[in-house]
């Protein structure tokens, strides 16, 4: 039976790496990106007894994966074991040992595993197996050591009760369980009946928010509106446009209805303000551009000023392309690349200003907790890199060709605006506010974020 084990050294206290893993939340903040999985239940958290049952994907094909907790001692040690799933067998032990000195502490994995045919198969196991395991426990490690990085940060603060509109996006759902891992608790703004606890039913459209199910809320992020990336037919652009407004005017009324509204509101926005601008390097100084996107960003920031009347802090994240394994713009893109077919748009010198997930979140945990940052913040990485320098980065990483090109023109009148405003357009975006306040980026670089995000380290 092979066995594997990955060891390292952590940046706080072991009873802070112990809790961190057994929150809510924990098991999908240290999913990897790249693997496809869908938890179907979850109770019982990670003590004795707690169970998870969830579907993990190989390309189409989902298996059933059914876990089981036991081992479970304060502050030391778990342990699941797989009851039902692809493998024979599968026990994985999570220790906590305390570091060399009081503000460190050592994970270990320990796993005993076999292959489903046993002794054939299990040399595998202790080849290609091992492979894997060493992928995915260094992205595990990785995230862990910097999210224990970022919340020692606001360590000493209160934890905080934050709603979260949009909470079943890419961003959302990451938000929420970076939060709960955390020690954060988080209501999500749901546009259906309630069907757990922590879930507050609203309907944006007709602007209906109970100012009461905010009650004891210290914060909202909002997240809501339809996805830009689909054709953009007259009525796409009506509701690109409204649901954004909607939802953040309906926020901004229930919270101007409370006796003690939330301290803070963030509010997203997009680099699409800015317009296309050449080379141009786009603070949050730089006055808001021409063009459809940048008309649906200036209405959305005005749509959540008025709320800052309630002496609320309002902060409006201008996002760039999110990076992230487990969808948005890379996992679309992601299928041509691997089959060799990484593909230019235009001359390629465009300049995107991007992102990696993990630094957005913690940028949004930033603006939730410091309250010197109120207005726009560009949550960009620090590097933007032209479309031409990314199409060859991700070509690299992948180890395919990608030396092919779409003509500006197939490109503007193949997809109308939206090819024009999101492929085409150049917004060398940097985010000066959040290094002002010694906000620090993991991922500055892109190429180590795509690494990072696709398991290719």
């Amino acid at each position: 039976m092979p066995i594997f084990e990955w060891r390292s050294t952590m940046p706080v206290p072991v009873d802070e790496l112990f809790a961190y893993h057994a929150r809510p939340g924990a098991f999908e903040r240290l999913a990897p990106p790249w693997q496809k999985l869908r938890v179907l239940e979850q109770e019982g958290g990670m003590k004795d007894g707690g169970r998870v049952v969830f579907k993990v994907y190989v390309g189409p094909i989902g298996k059933r994966w059914v876990a089981e907790m036991g081992g479970w001692e304060e502050g030391r040690q778990f342990v699941d074991r797989q009851v039902q799933g692809p493998f024979a067998s599968w026990e994985h032990t999570h220790r906590f040992l305390p570091g060399a000195d009081d503000g460190s502490s050592e994970l270990l994995d320990h796993i005993e595993y076999s292959l489903p045919a046993g002794r054939v198969t299990d040399p595998l196991g202790a080849g290609f197996g091992r492979k894997q395991l060493e992928r995915l426990f260094l992205f595990r490690h990785a995230r862990t050591r910097a999210d224990l990085e970022r919340h020692a940060v606001w360590s000493q603060r209160p934890r905080l009760r934050v709603a979260i509109s949009g909470a079943s996006g890419l961003i959302g759902s990451g938000l929420a369980v970076y939060l709960t891992t955390a020690g954060h608790e988080v209501v999500k703004l749901v546009r259906r009946e309630t069907a757990a606890p922590g879930e507050v039913s609203w309907d944006p459209a007709a602007g209906r928010l109970d100012p009461a199910d905010l009650a004891g809320v210290d914060a909202v992020v909002n997240l809501a509106g339809v996805s830009i990336a689909s054709l953009w037919t007259a009525k796409r652009r009506e509701e690109i446009l409204s649901s954004r407004v909607q939802a953040t005017g309906t926020i901004v009324a229930a919270l101007r209805k409370m006796e003690a509204p939330p301290k803070v509101l963030v509010s997203a926005s997009a680099v699409g303000a800015y317009g296309s601008r050449g080379g141009e390097a786009l603070t949050e100084l730089t006055e808001l551009g021409d063009g459809y996107l940048a008309d649906v960003c200036r209405a959305w920031e005005a749509a959540a000023a008025p709320v800052a009347d309630a002496g609320v802090r309002v902060v409006t994240p201008r996002f760039g392309i999110v990076l992230s394994g487990a969808g948005g713009a890379l996992a679309k893109m992601l299928p041509a690349f691997k089959a060799g077919l990484g593909t230019r748009l235009g001359d390629g010198h465009q300049w995107w200003s991007w992102v990696d997930l993990d630094d957005l979140l913690a940028a949004l945990e930033w603006a939730l907790h410091d309250d010197a940052l109120s207005g726009a913040v560009n949550v960009t990485a620090p590097e933007p890199v032209t479309n031409l320098e990314l199409t060859k980065t991700l070509g690299h990483v992948l180890r395919r060709p990608a030396a092919l090109a779409a003509p500006r023109l197939a490109v503007s009148k193949g997809l109308g605006g939206m090819g024009e405003e999101m492929f085409l357009a150049s917004q060398r975006a940097v985010p000066m506010r959040l290094r002002q306040q010694d906000f620090r980026f993991a991922y500055p670089e892109l190429e180590p974020a795509l690494r990072h995000e696709l398991g290719r380290l």
